[in-house]
């Protein structure tokens, strides 16, 4: 009965489960990347419409966040690629000498461009559901995601103050979302990498941190939906930099943390004789050489012969 409640896995078996997973995705096809990244991409913008939903049918933002990460746990069960969990799976397999340094920019940018193809993608689908293709004016929810897009490039009013409190919040995003990536790998049973999963995604999205992947798909939607936002607003007032902070804090706040305290010790010196000037004496085999019987039997089998050869005269003389 109690079996299913023993699933947990120790950190330092973690670790080397996301060196594993690095490793499996840096050597992961083109194919493979682009079709997870781009399914990544739209499901985190499934969950985020989702949020915005909930938050504004109940007016409780928190409620949105509980039900936000439904996308990121979909995506980790089902193995799909998110570049911001790769910030911190990548790294640290790369220090481990398991991935190349092109093979981690190779998978960035093609997780990064599918990603945002997914998103786009969702968004444009989810524009055409709300106005039904133009057809009605923008309802709540999109006047909402529209609030949320102008929000999420004006602060560049607060000058560097507002470029420095953007980058930090994507720190502290992504330290959540790795971890989102880090803990299902502490349980074997799909219900406890769920709630392992659950717990750093709700505190990300309800603390309104800024995630690469979500505004890929918030930002172009509400531009979408009217929001008066250029590329140019999109790119370089949070896009560039919130995906350098989400780099930051996935890969020195997650990644590193986790490897460099919880590395996996080497098992190869255990199965790696060791040289002969250092091997230990063997144990009392020699002394099972000493056991064999010595040269008497030997002796004694070829002094056999001399007795019959001695006595054969005497028969005979006996026989005469």
């Amino acid at each position: 009965m109690m079996a299913p409640f023993m699933d947990y896995v120790a950190p330092s078996k973690v670790v080397s489960t996301m060196l594993d997973a690095g490793a499996a995705k840096a050597a992961a096809s083109l194919r493979d990347l682009v079709i997870r990244g781009f399914l990544a991409g739209a499901l985190l913008g499934f969950a985020t419409s989702l949020a915005i939903t909930t938050t504004v049918q109940t007016t409780l933002p928190v409620a949105g966040a509980l039900v936000f990460p439904v996308g990121f746990v979909m995506i980790i069960l089902l193995g799909f690629e998110l570049v911001t969990g790769n910030f911190a799976l990548l790294p640290m397999a790369m220090l481990d000498k398991r991935v190349t340094l092109w093979q981690l920019l190779r998978n960035f940018g093609v997780v990064f461009s599918a990603n945002l193809a997914g998103s786009l993608f969702y968004a444009w689908l989810l524009s055409i559901s709300l106005t039904m293709a133009g057809s009605v004016p923008p309802d709540a929810v999109a006047n909402k995601i529209v609030a949320i897009a102008q929000a999420k490039t004006q602060f560049p009013q607060y000058g560097l103050a507002g470029l420095l409190g953007v980058f930090v919040r994507s720190i502290l995003c992504n330290w959540m979302v790795c971890l989102g990536v880090a803990m299902p790998m502490t349980s074997t049973s799909t219900v406890g990498k769920i709630a392992a999963a659950w717990l750093p995604i709700l505190v990300f999205f309800a603390h309104g941190y800024e995630h690469s992947v979500v505004n890929m798909f918030v930002i172009p939607a509400g531009m979408m939906l009217g929001a008066k936002v250029t590329l140019a607003d999109w790119w370089l007032k949070n896009q560039l930099p919130v995906t350098a902070g989400n780099f930051v804090g996935g890969c020195l706040f997650t990644g590193m943390a986790l490897y460099f305290t919880h590395k996996p010790k080497p098992e190869a010196a255990a199965a790696t004789p060791a040289p002969p000037e250092l091997a230990a004496p063997l144990p009392a085999s020699a002394p099972a050489l000493v056991l064999v019987p010595e040269p008497p039997v030997l002796e004694l089998l070829a002094s056999e012969p001399e007795p019959t050869s001695e006595r054969e005269p005497a028969a005979a003389t006996d026989s005469a």
